[in-house]
């Protein structure tokens, strides 16, 4: 391929993904015209957007939002995560085809499958592109007050959405699903996208490097890196990092064995794998898969575990499902 190709078609994406294509920033602007002030050539000669500006990415979101999910309002506070939207459609269309392998390889469909979005951040996009796309009902649990004031906004300005997210805030910083998942609750996936991090110094570190891949010119350097899709602390670093946070969730599972079919969280690391596959075993997970997704060099996974058995998870599909 030539410096001044660009692949037509983002071949690593899930097929169900609507953004594996090209953006087309004239339907976009359609949709979102304040968008427009961000687009421009880039080295291919091709419209774009520069994605290292904070409020470019921003103005994108707002426009692939609109345009492909139908979401009228949508709106995060200052330095909060500002999600890349395509990776976090790969990670529900790869939950819905997990699903799918339970129903004869058809996606159920329905408001009866509950999904529980763990850290659901003040963006809510998980919730957002699940009910669009499969019209599932979410949860969706944060420790930040902010985060969830601000996705319940996002929620209550989309009347078409209002009936299907509900927000709820957990109280203590080191539980995961306890004090979110209710008595005799039940919920079909669980899903997340732990903190990366395991402090601020290394955060910032990461972000340093996204912005010089994005940008390879020198330029003056800031005294705090400008985080290009934002992120507070908690979105982005925990004690631990990633390998901890999963590492606790996988026990907290092991509690609400019963109460869902299907835990799952993004694992951005590949050198955590080996201690969390140790993990589920040690807390006797029935069956474990990794589902495999990747976003131009970048690649990532989703490990997802259950403790039910295959006649369980039947009877499970054919009372919750087969309504």
């Amino acid at each position: 391929m030539s410096q001044k190709e660009e692949p037509i078609v983002k071949s690593k994406l899930h097929p169900l993904n609507k953004h594996r294509g090209q953006y087309n920033f004239k339907e976009l602007i359609e949709s979102y015209p304040e968008l427009k002030l961000f687009v421009q050539l880039n080295k291919y000669n091709v419209e774009s957007i520069d994605f290292a500006y904070p409020e470019a990415v921003k103005a994108l979101n707002k426009a692939l939002l609109m345009h492909f999910y139908n979401i009228q309002f949508w709106d995060i506070p200052k330095n909060y995560l500002c999600p890349p939207i395509p990776g976090r459609a790969d990670y529900i269309h790869n939950i819905a085809e997990l699903l799918g392998s339970l129903n004869n390889e058809e996606i159920p469909t329905s408001k009866h499958i509950k999904c529980l979005d763990t850290g659901v951040g003040a963006n809510c996009i998980y919730p957002l592109i699940g009910n669009h796309e499969y019209q599932w009902s979410f949860v969706g649990s944060d420790i930040d007050p902010i985060a969830i004031k601000s996705a319940k906004q996002i929620v209550d300005s989309n009347a078409d959405i209002k009936n299907s997210i509900e927000l709820r805030l957990q109280k203590k910083v080191n539980n995961i699903f306890k004090d979110i998942i209710k008595e005799d609750e039940k919920f079909d996936v669980t899903i997340c996208n732990p903190p990366f991090h395991s402090s601020l110094e290394e955060a910032n570190a990461g972000t340093t490097r996204k912005l010089k891949n994005l940008n390879p010119k020198p330029a003056p350097k800031p005294s705090k890196p400008v985080l290009n899709f934002g992120g507070t602390g908690n979105e982005l670093w925990c004690i631990g990092g990633e390998g901890k946070f999963i590492n606790d969730m996988i026990l907290e599972s092991k509690l609400y064995s019963s109460s869902c079919l299907w835990f799952t969280t993004l694992v951005s690391k590949e050198s955590n794998l080996k201690n969390i596959y140790k993990k589920l075993k040690i807390v006797q997970a029935t069956t474990v898969k990794t589902l495999h997704m990747g976003q131009g060099n970048k690649k990532s996974r989703i490990v997802v575990w259950t403790f039910h058995t295959e006649e369980q998870q039947k009877e499970w599909v054919n009372k919750r499902w087969l309504k």
